[in-house]
């Protein structure tokens, strides 16, 4: 999977929130939330679909994801392991436990995912 920039995130938000959308819809939104102007936007989702993350129909330049919100997520997570805890998630969960105490429900929580997996 190729990296997603963050507005290219931004824009699948919204076509995951929305699909099927139009790009005149994703415009609209993007200007709304964002504070794009429709060339932006325009050009990210064109970005998007050279991608291969969306696929656009006409008429009216429909957008519908290719990928889940879930893979991106996991692309993402997988990047930020590699790339600041060298591929360990032992690590990132030091880091993530040295930042904040848990209560003894989220202790608890976090043990029972831990053993489900």
């Amino acid at each position: 999977m190729q990296k997603l920039f963050d507005s290219e995130i931004k824009v699948m938000e919204i076509i995951w929130e929305n699909e099927p959308i139009s790009a005149k819809q994703i415009s609209l939104i993007a200007a709304e939330q964002i504070g794009w102007n429709k060339n932006t936007t325009y050009t990210v989702i064109k970005k998007l679909e050279s991608k291969g993350y969306i696929k656009r129909e006409e008429p009216g330049f429909i957008c519908t994801s290719l990928i889940s919100r879930e893979d991106v997520c996991k692309a993402e997570t997988k990047s930020l392991i590699d790339k600041f805890f060298g591929g360990s998630k032992k690590a990132l969960f030091s880091a993530l436990l040295q930042d904040e105490k848990l209560s003894s429900d989220d202790l608890d929580e976090l043990r029972k995912m831990i053993e489900e997996r």
